[in-house]
């Protein structure tokens, strides 16, 4: 088994006499999306401050990549990528120029910076507007910008904090596609306060309370849904033999005496609500029913969200 990506133990910050991380230990595996969930004030910018190399913990140790955080600062910032929320692009420069400083601060070496350039510049379709001032970019051609130049330099690791925010619907969708092709090369931790994006992302989510870290979640690859459906004169029985065969759906929930059945699913509801028509059931009514993540996170963080 390759070793993980991130590996926090027992990390602990306070900010004079507030607490605000309490010991939290988790990590990130190759290849991994994992999602850092939690209410404002939960400890989460503050992890991320500290895997940056932003803040030292107060006690507790992190590695990326095998390097220490703090011990071997320099080896581990080489290692990974950051896109903040607020990304502080230097907008009178053209994204080329730009891409161009920023490969030269990370080090590329000049023989290969045109290329590690171009290359970003493709992946992030950033070709059209490469000679443009960043001033003249949209908010979505900006955080474009921001994850290219995070992925010059080639790194094991990606952080990005809440990398939709501010975007419209196709840019989220855009953003949420690019998540799922990187993790194919490298590992990504991802904070958002929109949970369906994340449970369509990540692999694992680490959810946060107060500082203190309340569990760490299996997703699966692309996450699931939750959907309410109710049929007619059809027994559980018939329903569960015609999903036995789609794959990624199954029963989480039956009310039979309603006709009524919660399914979840890796790969939407079109699939199931195919199978039980194929299977001559009547399909009355298709609803949502909230998302295993948002049901989730809404139990373990209750209290602070009242």
């Amino acid at each position: 088994m390759l070793a993980p990506v991130i590996v926090a133990d027992k990390l602990t910050k306070y900010y004079g006499a507030r607490l605000a991380v309490d010991e939290v230990s988790f990590e990130v595996r190759p290849n991994e999306v994992m999602g850092l969930l939690g209410p404002n004030g939960s400890g989460k910018s503050t992890i991320l401050r500290i895997l940056t190399g932003y803040l030292r913990p107060t006690s507790g140790n992190a590695r990326v990549a095998g390097f220490d955080v703090v011990g071997q600062g320099l080896e581990a910032r080489s290692q990974l990528g950051y896109v903040p929320e607020d990304v502080p692009l230097y907008t009178q420069m053209r994204v080329n120029e730009f891409l161009d400083f920023m490969g030269r601060v990370r080090g590329v070496g000049n023989t290969r910076l045109p290329v590690a350039v171009d290359e970003v510049i493709e992946r992030l379709s950033l070709g059209r507007v490469r000679n443009l001032l960043i001033s003249k970019l949209s908010r979505g051609y900006r955080q474009r910008v921001a994850i290219a130049q995070a992925l010059l330099g080639k790194p094991k690791l990606l952080i990005l904090d809440e990398p939709t925010n501010g975007l419209d619907p196709r840019q989220i969708i855009e953003v949420r596609e690019l998540i799922r092709t990187l993790s194919q090369e490298l590992s990504i931790l991802v904070t958002s306060h929109i949970l369906t994006e994340i449970e369509r992302v990540a692999h694992r989510v680490a959810i946060l309370l107060d500082g203190k870290l309340l569990t760490v979640h299996a997703l699966g690859a692309g996450g699931s849904t939750r959907f309410r459906i109710r049929l007619r004169g059809a027994s559980e029985s018939a329903v569960r033999a015609s999903l036995q065969a789609v794959q990624g759906v199954g029963v989480v929930e039956s009310l039979p005496s309603q006709g009524t059945y919660i399914l979840e699913s890796t790969i939407g509801t079109a699939p199931a609500v195919s199978a039980l028509v194929q299977a001559g059931l009547a399909v009355e009514e298709v609803t949502s029913s909230g998302s295993g993540l948002e049901e989730l996170f809404l139990r373990l963080t209750e209290g602070a969200l009242r």
